[in-house]
């Protein structure tokens, strides 16, 4: 699906996502949960793939120094995100594919992402938007969903974490922390979960015989959250660097 499409599909959703976001919420307050140890001096904080905002004021108030940047690449998303914006905050809202993002190099302290990548076919171009954006020990925060999510309902699982990591590394970004907890969501029918799925623009996830499914549903569900910090300017190919204070002198 082209980002054109994406947007389309998200513009669509941007009435009906904050009645069904009860995951979200749960990976937002999971996310905050493990913020709240981590030491950090930010000027810039994008919040990416930022919906209708439920995030941004408690990033605001995380970060109080700092200028709050909602990401999204859908505008009817963005407009409801203003919508919800106080007279005081400083709160930019950009409309942006998560893998172009409008940034200088090194320009952002946190990029903080909630449920963005499963959204995604390939994490990669993301990771590497990040990495390029992000400062040298800038902090990465996100959550997305492991692959014994929607087990049965999905026919191409989610990556698994360790392959996660992996790409982290490749994209440049250091030190990368990852953890899972799992949560059960119970519908009463079918028609509940499918109505849960259109509102946040999610119904192609289902596929259309899980109408043969039973009265009940349990949807099982992984969460993963990481975080990692930024690894500054990547060298050129060829290129090498050295820090001059790792260099041993060898005495006569």
């Amino acid at each position: 699906m082209s980002p054109a499409d994406e947007q389309r599909r998200f513009d669509r959703a941007a009435d009906t996502f904050d009645s069904a976001d009860f995951v979200l919420a749960t990976t937002r307050e999971g996310l905050l949960t493990r913020l709240e140890p981590i030491t950090i001096d930010a000027r810039y904080v994008v919040d990416l793939g930022s919906a209708t905002g439920s995030a941004v004021r408690t990033l605001e108030r995380r970060f109080k120094r700092a200028r709050i940047l909602a990401v999204d690449l859908s505008q009817e998303m963005l407009q409801k995100a203003r919508s919800k914006k106080s007279w005081l905050s400083k709160t930019a809202f950009l409309q942006a594919d998560a893998a172009t993002l409008p940034f200088l190099d090194h320009s952002i302290d946190v990029v903080f992402a909630n449920q963005l990548l499963p959204w995604m076919r390939d994490s990669g171009p993301v990771f590497a938007e990040v990495s390029r954006v992000l400062r040298k020990d800038g902090l990465f925060l996100f959550a997305t969903l492991g692959p014994d999510s929607l087990r049965g309902l999905r026919h191409d699982p989610f990556a698994d974490m360790h392959d996660v990591g992996d790409a982290l590394v490749k994209a440049g970004l250091r030190d990368p922390v990852l953890d899972v907890d799992r949560l059960t969501v119970t519908y009463e029918n079918t028609r509940s979960l499918l109505d849960d799925f259109s509102a946040i623009g999610a119904r192609h996830c289902i596929p259309d015989d899980i109408k043969e499914a039973g009265p009940e549903l349990g949807l099982e569900l992984e969460l993963v959250y990481g975080h990692c910090w930024g690894g500054g300017r990547r060298p050129a190919n060829g290129e090498y660097r050295v820090d001059a204070g790792q260099i041993g002198m060898r005495s006569r």
